[in-house]
Parts: C-alpha cells; structure tokens; sequence
C-alpha cells in the first residue's frame, strides 16, 4: 500500500516538475545565473569598498556572501545552471571560503546522495555517526569532545576547527601517497587561494581578519543548516529534515532547508524546491516520518546545552547485540 502510494506521488511530481521545466524560468535557469553574478559581484564590490563601507558592516556582508558561496557551490555539483559539470565547476573553483578545494566537497557530497546509504558510517562521508567499532575505540575525552561539538553552540564555534583540521590532515596524507589527482587537485586550490589572498592584501583588508572573522564564522553558518539535518531511521526519506524556516534563512541556504524534498529530487533546482513542497507538503511529512522542524530557532532551543545523539550509529548497536 505503502509502495503504491509513493509510486503514485513520483509519477505525479515528475509530470509537474516536467511541465515547470518547459518554462522559461526553469530552461534558462535565470535565477541561478542572476545568483552567480548576485554572489560574485557582491562579494568583489564589497571586498573593494570595505573602507567606504566600514569594516563592521563590511565583514558582515563578506561573511553572508561566503556562505551564500558555499551555496552555490551545492547548486552547481547538482547540475545549475548548465548540464555540464565542467562549466558548472568553473564558478565554484574559487576559494572564496578558503577552506574546501571544489572538488573534494562535489566528490563527497554526491558520495552522500546514495540516499540507501544515507547517515552509514564509512559509507556516507558527511554523516557525524560512527560504527561501533570506531565509537568504541574513543578515549573517554574524545567522546565528550563529540557530544561538544553535537550541541548547537558547539556545531558553531567547535565543529567548523574539527572540519578544517580534518580536511588539512587529508590534504597533507595526499601529498604524502602520492595520490596525483587529489595533489592537483589541492594545487590549483592553493594557487588560486594565493591568488585570492594577494588581490584581498591588495584591498587592505587583513588575511587574518579574513580567516578568522569571515571565513570561519561564514562555514559556522552552514553548520546551521546542516545541524540534525539527517537522523538515522529504516527508510531512506525519513533520514532527512523538513525545516519551515524563515524567509532569511531559505534564500541564504538556497531551499535545502526542504532537505527531504532534496534527497528526493536531488535534480530539482533551488528555485524549485519550495514550490514542490509546498505543492506536496502532507505528502512529505507523512513520507519523512514527521522529521519536521519549525525554523532552526527550535534547534537552538531544544540543544543549546543538549547533545543530539548522533554518535554511535543505531544500525551498528543492533549489529553489535546481534554478535554478542
């Protein structure tokens, strides 16, 4: 029954979203180009101006087109606005957010679309669960660093310097295996990253200040969007979060917070993905198992001192009592 009705809701959005993709909007993907030229040139007029501007609202414009950045870099691995993943990669090589070559986020984010995979340890790259074997060898202080970093204060200020050690760790330990396409890939990131810092010196703007108050505080923003953005459950929609958030939020994270609807239809533009549920909104909540949220203040409320349970993944509890 259950099957029958999913099928049916497939077979009636795909002939909806076929029909929006015949228009002129959706063919000529004119709001992820008027996005680009939005993200860049805000970006570059408010790097050259942040003298006229003022640092204080400089810095606060910097780190909210960083993070719409990051944005639109998820955008483009997905397909927008052409269908050449080439093309699409030429917007989102500059490091803009320092910290993740573009290549290595497109290589692990489509890895963390095998929705039948979804939340695994060693199976999805982007899930904070861990197998039990793994959880077990934790030294008691690198649990309670975990448990840290899953309160919501803590996926701001903590998990964004866990990230970037882990992410410089894997630079280095390709450099080290000789492993030809990572190390070229990690080479035109630094070049263009030298690049980037010289043209930012040239502003007068600090590369310190850059780092520390508008590249980290500007990853911290995505770390709200992605907290509890995935759970562990039996079926694969259910994994993934229905967050109502505000309109602010929505245009800065493009839609994902719709992060059920995107796993579903993961080729639906940003554009796109509120109107689909908004279209489909009892029907996702009933296929998502009620994973809903109303805006990431209830997060902020519900774990600002509290740890999310995310760390040994369930999956791996049952295999271990199975074995016991």
């Amino acid at each position: 029954m259950i099957q029958n009705k999913t099928a049916w809701l497939h077979v009636q959005q795909r002939n909806v979203i076929r029909q929006w993709s015949r228009s002129w909007l959706w063919r000529s993907e004119f709001p992820t180009w008027l996005l680009i030229f939005t993200v860049y040139g805000g970006w570059f007029t408010t790097m050259a101006y942040w003298q006229v501007l003022g640092l204080f609202p400089a810095t606060l414009l910097l780190i909210w087109f960083t993070t719409w950045y990051m944005s639109l870099q998820h955008e483009l691995i997905h397909g927008h606005p052409t269908r050449f993943a080439r093309v699409n990669q030429l917007f989102g090589l500059l490091p803009l957010a320092v910290w993740y070559p573009y290549g290595l986020y497109r290589d692990s984010h489509l890895a963390h679309h095998r929705n039948q995979l979804l939340t695994l340890p060693d199976e999805d790259p982007e899930t904070y669960y861990f197998s039990a074997e793994r959880w077990q060898r934790f030294a008691s202080w690198q649990r309670k660093i975990i448990q840290l970093r899953n309160t919501f204060p803590g996926r701001l200020l903590l998990a964004p310097l866990l990230d970037i050690l882990q992410t410089v760790i894997s630079m280095f330990s390709a450099f080290r295996r000789l492993q030809f396409a990572a190390m070229a890939m990690w080479t035109v990131h630094i070049v263009l990253l030298v690049m980037l810092f010289a043209w930012i010196a040239h502003c007068g703007f600090s590369l310190v200040w850059y780092l520390l108050i508008v590249g980290y505080p500007a990853l911290a923003l995505t770390k709200v969007r992605s907290f509890l953005e995935h759970r562990a459950a039996d079926e694969p929609l259910a994994r993934s979060v229905i967050n109502e958030a505000a309109l602010p939020w929505r245009l800065l994270f493009l839609n994902l917070n719709y992060h059920s609807v995107h796993h579903d239809l993961p080729g639906v533009p940003w554009y796109g993905l509120r109107k689909v549920y908004l279209l489909y909104r009892e029907d996702y909540q009933w296929r998502n198992h009620g994973f809903v949220v109303r805006g990431y203040g209830e997060w902020l409320r519900r774990f600002l001192l509290k740890s999310v349970d995310v760390g040994q993944h369930p999956h791996s509890r049952r295999e271990t009592y199975r074995d016991e």
